[in-house]
């Protein structure tokens, strides 16, 4: 029997967004879109998606357009819609607690800030759900953190932006095939 999982990116529908360091979970979801031959097209429980398959396994990627803050409205119905259990979700976001460059897969846990995923939490009643973090760094000085998240990446990040996505995509694919304790031991030791 095929098994299915959803991989959920989140950020902020619309273009003035769309390369904001807020961001970077919509484009780990486009990275995927694209190494899998999938087309983000289709609207379904308020996100969009598309449907791939990788070795023996359907998976649903989305992008809730819900905006941030609500992003657990969109990944709750997807939940309910494919009858998924939480452990084939894998839900990958932004987090300033990480330096730039880093990922960390992580089984659970706290929101740390994180309105997506506390939205998220507070829709599936639980805040044991597969996430992917990816560190985009401190603002500098005295920014604030919601200005700097809603700024685009550096000039001097985006040649290192790809490597990032390219290697938090392997960790979600790894996820797929094999489980989150072997991704986690393979990926997080990683800078």
């Amino acid at each position: 029997m095929t098994e299915t999982y959803i991989i959920v990116g989140l950020g902020n529908p619309g273009r003035e967004y769309r390369e904001n360091r807020h961001n970077i979970g919509f484009m780990l979801i486009d990275s995927l879109a694209s190494r899998l031959g999938a087309k983000m097209s289709r609207m379904q429980s308020k996100a969009l998606i598309a449907s791939a398959r990788h070795n023996d396994a359907k998976i649903i990627l989305a992008k809730p357009q819900t905006f941030m803050n609500l992003s657990g409205q969109a990944i709750q119905a997807l939940v309910r819609f494919y009858k998924t259990p939480l452990e084939h979700i894998l839900v990958a976001h932004d987090d300033l607690d990480l330096p730039f460059e880093t990922i960390r897969l992580r089984p659970g846990g706290g929101a740390g800030g994180q309105k997506g995923i506390k939205s998220t939490i507070q829709h599936l009643g639980t805040n044991d759900f597969p996430r992917l973090r990816l560190g985009i760094g401190r603002p500098p000085g005295r920014m604030n953190p919601a200005a700097y998240v809603l700024q685009d990446f550096a000039k001097s990040d985006e040649q290192f932006l790809q490597e990032v996505l390219d290697r938090a995509a392997d960790a979600a694919l790894r996820f797929v095939d094999d489980g989150l304790d072997i991704a986690m031991n393979q990926f997080n030791g990683i800078a």
